[in-house]
């Protein structure tokens, strides 16, 4: 067994992808439940959120185009299947719950597309793939909570669907570093780019159109 983690990446883990031609910025479930202190997902993620502000502000000075994703279960959470009866916390996210809602620092606008979902990934059961290709959308900047939950499965589908993904690590978040780096290092590794907000600004900046 190889000792070092990064030797033993090293050799067939090294790809890079690089952006396409229309980015957009998707936001995966930054909403109340992580945090509101009361919440029991609550993940002590406000640094994030403040990235995630001003990736928003980014995108729309640039042109780009926003996604917001949250979850929604009916009450008796059918909806959700197996996910649901697998983390009962996720009674958080029943219809009409505040810990449900866009915080107020991070709300959509009219013209933004907002997917509400039922399972982890941003694409499963939902209409994401066809709208993104109707936008002529190539690039995914993706952000949100959690790191190794929701954004991990969206960023995974985006590859899978065509769409090259590039996680966002300053303004994504989890409830311990561990998960979140680890899934980071391994998001970067197999799946899609992991960038900073400084360079996600720089790929939102030029109204959503990339050199490629």
């Amino acid at each position: 067994m190889i000792d070092s983690l990064a030797a033993s990446y090293a050799g067939a883990f090294e790809g890079r992808l690089p952006p396409g031609k229309r980015a957009a910025l998707v936001i995966v479930d930054v909403v109340m439940a992580y945090l509101d202190k009361s919440s029991p997902l609550y993940a002590g993620v406000e640094d994030a959120l403040s990235s995630n502000e001003r990736l928003l502000s980014a995108a729309r000075a640039s042109g780009a185009p926003v996604i917001f994703t949250n979850v929604s279960y009916r009450p008796d959470g059918l909806d959700g299947g197996l996910f649901f009866r697998k983390i009962p916390a996720l009674a958080c996210f029943i219809e009409g719950s505040p810990l449900a809602a866009f915080p107020p620092t991070l709300q959509p606008r009219e013209s933004d597309l907002v997917v509400s979902k039922q399972y982890p990934s941003a694409f499963f059961g939902t209409p994401l793939a066809s709208a993104l290709h109707a936008m002529n959308v190539d690039t995914l900047i993706i952000t949100g909570f959690s790191t190794s939950g929701c954004v991990r499965a969206s960023a995974l589908d985006a590859l899978c669907y065509g769409f090259v993904p590039f996680v966002v690590r300053d303004a994504c978040g989890d409830r311990h570093p561990r998960p979140h780096e680890a899934n980071l290092f391994d998001l970067q590794a197999k799946y899609a780019e992991v960038i900073g907000e400084t360079e996600a600004a720089s790929l939102l900046a030029s109204a959503g159109v990339l050199s490629g």
